[in-house]
């Protein structure tokens, strides 16, 4: 005799699976709105650093990042 599932049992399985795909939906919501204010803050970027005062900040980011470099190799030998 075969075992089949009750009708409480099979409505809670229904319920769990609407409630996964409800989850999985706002799961790639939230990721998806992630990924465009990633994007945003990019462009965002992007945009300053083609300004006369982001080429200027990039270069001196750059520079601190080169001293910081030295004084890392520096510290290891």
């Amino acid at each position: 005799m075969a075992f089949t599932p009750s009708k409480d049992q099979r409505r809670r399985d229904r319920e769990q699976k609407k409630i996964d795909k409800r989850f999985a939906r706002e799961t790639a919501k939230i990721e998806k709105l992630e990924a465009e204010k990633a994007a945003k803050e990019a462009a965002a970027l992007e945009a300053f650093y083609k300004t006369e005062e982001g080429i200027k900040a990039k270069e001196e980011a750059d520079f601190e990042a080169e001293l910081a470099a030295e004084a890392a190799a520096k510290g290891k030998t």
